[in-house]
This record gives C-alpha cells, sequence and structure tokens, in this order.
C-alpha cells in the first residue's frame, strides 16, 4: 500500500515546468492530460486482465509525465503501481493487491487534472453568460 500522500500538487514545480515549457505548455498539458487517462485506461484494464507485466508501462510512463509537471500524488501511485507490478512479474503472483491504488489512481489523477486546469486558465472554471453571449450574436 502506498504512503499517505502529503502534497498532490508541487506548485513550484508546475510553476517552473510552465515558464521552461513557455508556448509549448498548454501542448503538454494537452499530452498529460490525454495520455496520462490513456495510461490509467491501460493500467485499469491490466488489472482487469490480472496481468501485472501490461501494468509496468503505463504506469512508468503516468509517473514519468507526472513528475515532469509536478503531480506528486500521481506520480507516487503510478511509482507503488509500477513497483508492485514488477515485484508480482518476478514473483509469479496476481496484480490483485493493487486494486485500491488503482481506484486511488484514477480519482487522484482527474483531482490533478482539474487542478491544473483551473490553475492555468481561471477562466476555465467561469460560466458564461449565454444571453450576452447571444445577444452579442445577433448585433
Amino acid at each position: 500500500m502506498a504512503q499517505t500522500i502529503d502534497m498532490v500538487i508541487d506548485w513550484e514545480r508546475y510553476a517552473q515546468a510552465r515558464e521552461r515549457l513557455g508556448g509549448n505548455f498548454w501542448r503538454v498539458m494537452g499530452y498529460l492530460r490525454e495520455d496520462g487517462h490513456k495510461s490509467v485506461t491501460m493500467i485499469e484494464e491490466a488489472l482487469r486482465a490480472d496481468d501485472a507485466v501490461a501494468l509496468i508501462g503505463p504506469a512508468e510512463l503516468l509517473k514519468s509525465e507526472a513528475l515532469q509537471m509536478g503531480a506528486l500524488a500521481v506520480a507516487e501511485i503510478a511509482e507503488e503501481i509500477e513497483l508492485q507490478a514488477r515485484d508480482c512479474v518476478e514473483w509469479h503472483q496476481s496484480p490483485e493487491m493493487l486494486v485500491s491504488d488503482v481506484v486511488r489512481l484514477r480519482q487522484t489523477f482527474e483531482e490533478t487534472v482539474d487542478l491544473f486546469e483551473k490553475e492555468a486558465s481561471p477562466l476555465l472554471t467561469r460560466k458564461p453568460d449565454f444571453r450576452r453571449n447571444l445577444e452579442f450574436a445577433t448585433r
């Protein structure tokens, strides 16, 4: 079982990544969102198939991408899954004990992406005034 997670996001690392990436930030953010979602789905499918080998690659990829953006909790859970899956392969065991970690990974990943998007663009969280937009469009 993974340790208690103290910090979901390292905002300093996030800010450094945003500054370092400049105009490419949104593209990389999209990669994390899309590739991360694919990785989480692949991890879930591998667990359902009782396939420890298939858990390793997507967990390792997700860990790396998450660390780059400062998503510490996602990286920590993904690393735990990766390491436990490697042990399962080595000892020829089922990865069934990872169910709670995989569930936590999905929840934490979605929470993290939401937090990133809110931080990146506070306007995304505001609901548009449709009447106002409609009036403007009909002028």
